[in-house]
């Protein structure tokens, strides 16, 4: 099996249908879930030099009340865009340049309309040199410079055009976390839009933490492949619960690791892990005497698994992070799941659903456990239509129902609609 990771990052520069994460062609590369490279096969394949610039353009229509406990007077319609660009250079038979890009307006995002605010945002997702080389049936592959999290196998489908739903896993949305205040003990954990913990550190409001960052982060990763069996080593300069840039002083180096193995073809189990500190260093001068923040690291334990047959594909992960403060015997712990199956119709259309589930511990301090969950448990049923226009474009319209204990059963629920087109852009074989 190729390794997935690199197949990803080269699937342009080869000039070939999207490849997904199975190592294969997707049941539905015919009416690809991303546009054939203007380059043919050919010429990219023999080329030692070579120029792709593919360009995704999203527009977005959401209708949720999720804002109002920030703002009662936020309207519940609201519409965004995103760019998302891809820029890939291939330098000769093993070295290669690749980069992906994003500029969208908030609310865009489900998870951004938990907020009122109104912004525009450009994020460097990737920015990598890679090298891979193959000796029979294995592959080597590593990559240095801005890369996605190793942890996790949602991060490989940050593309509208390749999630046949609109929203994101509850995996991969906010925690009502921080990494640059310290709480006090459980009753500084609420579930208010903002995140305010009281024992010192950072003044700056914060609506909490992804667990696993969707955005890059600096790193160096090594990826093999060998048969069936495939795995990752990825060295970044933070943590994945708390990404940093290279430069700031807050940055804690650690390890994540992964790895999977495809059964059979079509039928692929990962699994991945980190641990290490993730606090900032705004929060040293309020540790005490003789502390410091590798005594309180953030861990997260995953595994994953996808499938496909015929007109089928299933997607799947179940994640575990526990994020530590100072003065908790128990500290904070969320379990996430999801289940996704995507079901091809006709060369047009599709029909998609996914079911997710995050619970949460309840946490002690050093007198007090919760009584409840830290915040409260959630599932989420989402569905969506797909449908094509032509090979370039792809109308996605979907709802999510928002289950919430202890909390109104129809507040969060939101009706999606997105039109994606994908775009050749600049493709070149320059020797």
């Amino acid at each position: 099996m190729k390794n997935y990771h690199l197949l990803i990052g080269l699937l342009f520069l080869a000039g070939i249908p999207s490849v997904d994460a199975l190592g294969q062609y997707a049941p539905d590369a015919k009416d690809a879930d991303r546009a054939y490279s203007a380059v043919s096969a050919a010429d990219a394949q023999d080329a030692r030099l070579g120029l792709a610039v593919p360009l995704t353009i999203t527009g977005g229509i959401l209708d949720t009340r999720r804002a109002e406990p920030d703002d009662p007077s936020a309207p519940s319609w609201t519409a965004g865009f995103r760019l998302l660009t891809t820029p890939q250079l291939k330098l000769g038979s093993h070295w290669y340049i690749y980069s992906a890009i994003q500029v969208y307006s908030s609310p865009f995002f489900y998870q951004d309309k938990f907020s009122a605010d109104r912004y525009y945002e450009i994020d460097l997702l990737q920015g990598f040199v890679g090298y891979t080389r193959a000796w029979g049936k294995a592959t080597l592959g590593l990559r240095v410079g801005q890369l996605s999290t190793a942890f996790g196998a949602f991060p490989l489908r940050y593309d509208d055009a390749a999630n046949p739903l609109l929203d994101q896993p509850l995996a991969y949305t906010l925690l009502k976390l921080r990494g640059d205040q310290l709480p006090c003990g459980v009753a500084d954990f609420s579930s208010q839009p903002n995140v305010v913990f009281n024992c010192g550190g950072a003044g700056v409001d914060s609506y909490g933490v992804q667990p696993s960052t969707l955005y890059g982060l600096p790193a160096a990763e090594a990826d093999l492949s060998w048969r069936r069996v495939d795995a990752r080593l990825q060295l970044s300069a933070s943590s994945p619960a708390n990404p940093e840039s290279i430069f700031a002083s807050g940055r804690h180096p650690q390890a994540t690791l992964g790895g999977g193995y495809t059964i059979h073809q079509g039928f692929r189990v990962g699994m991945s892990a980190f641990r290490g500190p993730w606090l900032d260093n705004a929060v040293i001068p309020f540790l005490s005497s003789g502390s410091n923040l590798s005594a309180f690291p953030a861990s997260g334990l995953g595994f994953d698994a996808q499938w496909a047959r015929g007109h089928w594909i299933a997607s799947a992960e179940w994640q575990r992070f526990v994020l530590n403060y100072p003065g908790f015997r128990i500290a904070p712990a969320t379990s996430f799941g999801y289940v996704e199956l995507k079901r091809i119709m006709s060369p047009r259309w599709y029909a998609a659903t996914r079911v997710n589930y995050q619970q949460n511990n309840r946490p002690e301090d050093a007198t007090t456990r919760t009584g409840e969950p830290y915040v409260p448990n959630r599932q989420a049923y989402e569905v969506a239509v797909g449908f094509r226009p032509n090979r370039f474009q792809l109308l996605k319209v979907g709802y999510e129902w928002m289950v919430v204990q202890g909390g109104p059963q129809t507040h969060d629920n939101v009706l999606g609609v997105q039109f994606v087109t994908s775009i050749n852009g600049l493709a070149k074989a320059l020797k």
